[in-house]
Order: C-alpha cells, then structure tokens, then sequence
C-alpha cells in the first residue's frame, strides 16, 4: 500500500461528511410513472380500497425476564402488549368503522400516548394510469402523523438498522415499502398500517391521522435499479463471452461513501451489506434500493480513533447459521453478532499478541474460518509502533483453535476457495508483488507449497491487488491495476471490466446468485453476469 494510496484514502476521510449527503437513501431514485392517489375517491376506487380505522390499546400481560439465553426464560414478571394484533394475514376488519378516503386527515385516537390501525386492502386493475400493471411494481408510500409501521400481506420484516418500511422512518416521514414486485392484474394486497403519537417518551397533547397516502407505479424492472455507467469490456479470450453477454453495463447504484469495501449478500432478508472502513460503519442495501445505517462504529470505539485512516470494518461474510462475521480494522479482532444482538470475539490475537489489522475472511464448509491479516488498518500501516507480530499472516480459525497457515505475503488482502475447497487463493496488497498465491488445502485446514496463479506485477499503476472472489465453474474474480480481472480455473487471462471507479471487493448476490455486486471507492456498483458465484 502505497503513501499515494494513503493520501487517496485521507482525502476520501476529509470530504466524506460533505459526501454523505448524496447517499441515496429512498426507494426508487426518480419520478413515477403513475401515482395511484389514495387519499381520494377516484383513487381509491382505482385499485377498489376501503379504509378501516380502529383504535389500539396497551394492555397489561403476562411475559418473563431475561434468561441466561437472553431470552425471555427468566422469572415471570408483567408488561404491556398492543391489543388487537391487527397486521397479521387475513386479520378480519370487517366489523371496524370504515372512512372515506378523503378523511384520512381526520384526527384520530385520544391524544397523548395514542395508538391505531389503519387497514386497506387493494386489488390491482389491468392498468394503473397509462402504465399496464403486469409486470409492474407497485411502492405503497404513508405519512402519517407521527409515526408509521408498515405491514404487508402479515409481514413485517425486522432487519438491524432498518430504518422506513415495515419499521418507522422518523418524525412524520414518508414512510415507503414495495407492496407488489412483478404484479399481476387481480392482485390483492393486504396493508396495515400502524399509527402512533410520538414522540414516545414525551407524547403530545395531539392526535394521530394520516398528510398522505399514496401508490407509486414504476413499470417493470425500475424499483432497485441503478443508471447505468460507462463499461469497458476488455476481451481476452473467447471463454468471456461464457461470462459477460456482449452489452453488458456496470449499474451505479449509489454514491457518497468515502471508501467502500467488504460486501457480503444476506439472502435472509435479500440485502447487501458492506463497510465504509473510513467513515467505521456497515451500511445495508435492500434489494428496492434504499441504503441504511446497519452498524456504527464497525470496526472502533476509541479517544484516539483520529490518527486511524481507516478505523471500520472491512470484510465481512456469514457463517453456517447466517451469523455475520466482522474484520475489524481498529479493534484489531474478527467479531461475530448472534442471533440475539450479543458480539463475539472469535479472534484478537495469535500466541499472546494482537493481530494487525484483519482484513478479509472467508468460511469453508466444515466452519473453518480463514482470514488475512495485513497491517493497513493502523495508523502508520508498516511502521505502527503497535504493531505486535512480526508477519502479516493468512490464519485459520477452527474450534476456538487459531493457527498461523501462511506468512509469506507482505500484505495478504482478498482470498476465496476454489468449487471443491481443495485451493484457497490468496490476492497480495503490494505494488512491488501484485501475486495472486494458489495454495493447496489439506484435510484438516493446513495449506500446501504455494504456485503463482496470476502476476499482474508489470502492470502500470501503484494500485495493487485486492478483492478476491470465484463462480461454481471456478473462474476467479480479482479486483487489480486498472479493472475487474477474469481469470479461469487454469490461470488463463479471459478479460478484464471497467468501470468509472476501481472496485476494492465484490460479493454475488440476489436471488439467483448471478449478479455482482462491487464496492468502489466512493460507490457501490453491481453488474449482470452468466454464471452463479459462491456464496457463503
């Protein structure tokens, strides 16, 4: 890593505050092409919706404390439940008053600490507007005064760092949720919106209603995507043409970061995930687009965090049971988060001393946890006086067991496992060495003599190598000098892609495995490919 490459990441650190603010945080970018009304009579009879209104209330229940697990197991004790549980399913409002759609602004509940649904179910006509409804999707937008949670269909999804959808948005905020992807003429729709006073610790003498409700159309294909950014395709070797269709282009789908890295696709939820190691947070993407803050302070918390350039986390990936796992650049450590919230420490330092800085990791199928470790989370990188270990290893992790597998990289950075886990490839940060190490993996987790399976030392440029990535056909991904090289299983060049910003890391992700997200300096980016990755 380079001083020039430091300065890049200081500026990136600088500017990011202003920066920030591009960040596109609501779903979809750009105008509708219809807006279905529902505040009205005409709109509502569009899509044949009658609103129900009742009241909630806090009733007392019986519940139990916190357990050894955490968990609702301890001693039995009394707390408050809202009464009727009105977002499930098929949830039968007929007996509830129904309203006229052009009294949603009527004030409703008792003030104070007030509570109440609003329910409405829609049928999809054969048109909405000029745009035709098959095929559509269909955005359900609410602000409500003050607070809104959405359920669609009975589900309210529950993500960490969530912010709008089925969780509150904010202090009356537009408050957006896809009701409908890829709809379909006939389509009903459950919605249950639950309304509340806020705010919650301070309640106000006012009462709850709705400013505005609304459908937003987009025809087919428009919710989640990005626009579309110079692509260059350098083709090497016909085999590319297995892997990248002739046209195909880089979507940029939002900018303002300082310097992303490390993504991981969640398929619990169909979310990405990936880290600003400058700014020290993991934002999440949903698949409808909108960006969220998953996790402050990702990689440190400390009264000295200033002389860090990149105190965050970088990469991240799931273990077997969906956990996320963390390489934490300031802490110096690889963390997991539980199901319940808790932090696990599973790594922070190898025969008494701390680790350097871990970089990237990757899980083989037995839990086996590999991770590099290179020294360019701190503060003076090579020459920190903190530094503890002598080299800059790769390390696997099995049973709380740590062993040193390889030291013979100066700057060890992206890694992934071949198809049959028999090679575990190895990418090196250093512009005097741009390697990518082959090495066999043995049995019990230890790795053979390694072979140079791709050398980009002659190529131009200070950037070296970084992100690592590989398909079910074993063709390797690595992020290097200039683009997105391709190689195959046998170390052929078969080409290289370029886009507007060099991309640090990638992850496969949506439903189908086939798309390739990429974290690129200041944006996140993602391109259409032929072949499934691996995921963890």
């Amino acid at each position: 890593m380079t001083i020039k490459f430091l300065k890049t990441i200081l500026v990136s650190f600088a500017v990011a505050a202003s920066a920030s603010a591009q960040v596109t945080a609501d779903v979809p970018a750009g105008k509708p092409d219809a807006v279905v009304d529902l505040a009205t009579r005409d709109g509502a009879a569009l899509v044949q919706a009658t609103w129900r209104y009742l009241d909630a209330q806090l009733v007392e229940v019986d519940h139990r404390a916190p357990g050894p697990d955490l968990k609702a197991s301890g001693a039995p004790v009394k707390t408050h439940d809202v009464v009727p549980a009105a977002g499930v399913a098929n949830f039968d409002a007929s007996a509830w008053p129904t309203i006229e759609p052009e009294t949603l602004t009527a004030r409703r509940g008792h003030g104070r600490h007030s509570f109440g649904w609003y329910r409405v179910v829609l049928t999809l006509p054969e048109k909405l507007g000029a745009v035709p409804t098959a095929g559509a999707d269909v955005v359900f937008e609410i602000v409500v005064d003050d607070y809104a949670e959405i359920w669609v269909d009975g589900q309210l999804p529950l993500v960490l760092g969530q912010s709008g959808g089925a969780l509150v948005r904010g202090f009356n905020a537009p408050n957006r949720v896809v009701v409908a992807r890829d709809a379909k003429p006939g389509q009903q729709i459950q919605i249950a919106v639950f309304a509340a006073n806020g705010p919650l610790s301070a309640p106000p003498a006012n009462f709850v209603w709705v400013r505005s409700a609304v459908l937003d159309v987009y025809r087919a294909g428009r919710v989640g995507r990005g626009d579309e950014v110079a692509t260059e395709i350098v083709r090497r070797d016909p085999a590319l043409d297995e892997i990248v269709a002739p046209g195909t282009k880089i979507e940029r789908l939002a900018t303002g970061f300082s310097f992303t890295e490390g993504p991981v696709w969640v398929r619990d939820g169909n979310y990405l995930l990936f880290s600003d190691p400058n700014q020290n947070t993991i934002y999440r993407r949903s698949s409808d687009g909108q960006i969220s803050v998953y996790r402050t302070h990702s990689g440190y918390a400390g009264l000295d965090i200033a002389a860090y350039h990149q105190p965050g986390s970088n990469g991240l990936t799931l273990d077997r049971e969906g956990r996320l796992t963390i390489a934490e650049h300031g802490r110096r450590r690889i963390s997991r988060i539980e199901k319940n919230g808790v932090v696990t420490v599973l790594a922070d330092r190898f025969e008494g001393k701390r680790l350097n800085s871990p970089n990237d990791l990757v899980y083989r199928s037995d839990g086996t946890l590999y991770f590099t470790d290179p020294p360019f989370g701190l503060p003076k990188v090579y020459d920190d006086p903190t530094r503890e270990l002598p080299s800059f290893a790769v390390f696997a992790l099995k049973d709380g067991q740590l062993r040193r597998v390889s030291e013979e990289l100066k700057g060890p950075n992206g890694l992934a496992f071949s198809p049959d886990e028999k090679f575990l490839y190895v990418a090196n940060w250093d512009e005097k060495k741009k390697v990518v190490l082959r090495y066999p993996v043995s049995a019990d987790g230890a790795l053979g003599a390694s072979e140079v399976f791709a050398d980009l030392t002659a190529e131009p440029g200070e950037e070296a190598l970084d992100g690592l990535k590989v398909d079910v056909r074993g063709n390797v991904y690595l992020s290097g000098p200039g683009g997105l090289w391709i190689y195959s299983p046998a170390g052929k060049t078969l080409g290289t892609i370029r886009g507007p910003e060099l991309a640090a890391n990638f992850a496969w992700g949506d439903e189908d495995g086939k798309t390739l997200y990429l974290t690129a300096r200041t944006g996140v980016y993602r391109i259409r490919l032929k072949v499934e990755g691996i995921r963890p």
